[in-house]
């Protein structure tokens, strides 16, 4: 069995980068750095598709992360809220005894 091979991201910019210039053909490139032309294609595909994340500023980035961590905060405290809610239920029904399934609790 052959052993895959792992590229660093050097590596495939360099790939893709010429790749982008386009001064020499796919299959030369690939026979070069003793790659597949599909795999070139794709670290092509790569750069170009993600491309526009290099140019973004670092204050939008911190923006992003501020707003996730904000909105998981949101999610966590509703989780709180709810099982505050579950755990008066379960104890009213305690103290009503009445008794409810565990499988209709979740």
């Amino acid at each position: 069995m052959k052993k895959r091979r792992k590229f660093t991201s050097e590596f495939k910019s360099k790939v893709a980068l010429e790749a982008l210039r386009e001064q020499h053909p796919i299959h030369e490139i690939a026979k070069r750095y003793q790659i597949h032309p599909t795999q070139v294609t794709e670290w092509k595909k790569a750069l170009l598709g993600n491309a526009s994340s290099v140019f973004e500023s670092a204050s939008s980035k911190h923006e992003e992360a501020f707003k996730q961590k904000l909105k998981e905060d949101r999610l966590y405290k509703q989780i709180g809220q709810l099982q505050v809610e579950v755990d008066f239920l379960k104890d009213s029904c305690d103290k009503l005894g009445i008794t409810i399934p565990e499988d209709e609790l979740r």
